[in-house]
């Protein structure tokens, strides 16, 4: 039975791969606790490190990890994913005001050494989100055309090295997540999306979370960190390690990340992505 959407929002999540609109998750009080959560985070940055570095660092701070067990988000996840699901990603990603920086087309799945490939991606906004600040966009019913080819390259402005390679998807279908702070947007792991550079005068701060079903199962020897927090229901499968419960409020993680961009060529040959 459904908790948050209904039928006909369900409906457009399967249809589009995303779903926007939702009230706020988050009122602004809590706004206000998650920028202050961040500011204490970032102390806990090296010098030459920036936010793009408090990655999944729910496995050390209480409070990020309380903000990605919020009962709001995650009756939304359960209505998309299902009664099983666990929490496995977490990252912030802010663009500073008339930064050139950007974000190129690539699905999220593409990045990520799991299968089945059932999994949703929350942006949960600390602030307004609009085209003038860089919102992401999205390429909407993209998520069915399956795992698309990308490529490398380090000639860009984005932050990213791996993206969709032109031709597979159609950039003038895009559709810009406008969100307000406090508000969330869900897409599909698959969705092909980006953001451009953001030429205004205000900040553009998001959090991402990644919530996966309990039969998704990571592929270890690719990405040997990967940890599990269940969310909802029970994991039947065991297919992944479980963390365990942060109880400092902030802690900084000290490990290497790896996704398949970081784990180079051989784990995308490994994974099956190219020949």
């Amino acid at each position: 039975m459904s908790k948050r959407l209904t039928a006909v929002q369900k409906k457009f999540y399967e249809t589009n791969g995303y779903i926007l609109g939702l009230p706020p998750v988050l009122g602004p009080q809590g706004v206000r606790e998650l920028n202050d959560g961040l500011e204490e985070l970032m102390k806990l940055l090296r010098p030459g490190e920036d936010s793009k570095e408090i990655r999944e660092w729910h496995e050390s701070s209480r409070f990020l990890y309380d903000i990605c067990m919020n009962d709001a988000i995650l009756d939304y996840v359960e209505d998309i994913l299902g009664p099983d699901f666990y929490l496995w990603g977490s990252n912030f990603f802010i663009k500073p005001p008339r930064s050139n920086s950007t974000v190129g087309w690539h699905q999220d799945t593409y990045y990520w050494p799991v299968e089945p490939k059932i999994s949703a991606t929350v942006w949960l906004a600390l602030e307004d989100v609009d085209e003038q600040n860089a919102a992401m966009r999205v390429i909407p019913g993209s998520h069915k055309a399956g795992l698309l080819k990308h490529s490398r390259s380090s000639d860009t402005d984005s932050v990213l090295t791996l993206e969709c390679e032109q031709g597979q998807y159609r950039e003038d279908m895009a559709v810009s997540f406008n969100l307000k702070a406090g508000q969330i947007s869900i897409h599909d792991d698959k969705l092909v999306h980006g953001s451009p550079a953001n030429q205004s005068d205000r900040r553009r701060a998001g959090l991402t979370i990644r919530y996966s079903s309990t039969i998704v199962k990571c592929d270890l020897s690719v990405n040997p960190h990967f940890k599990t927090y269940l969310c909802r229901g029970v994991d039947t499968y065991r297919h992944n390690p479980v963390g365990t419960v942060p109880t400092q409020r902030y802690g900084r993680l000290d490990r290497k990340h790896v996704s398949v961009e970081e784990a180079g060529r051989q784990a995308e040959k490994k994974l099956g992505l190219v020949k």
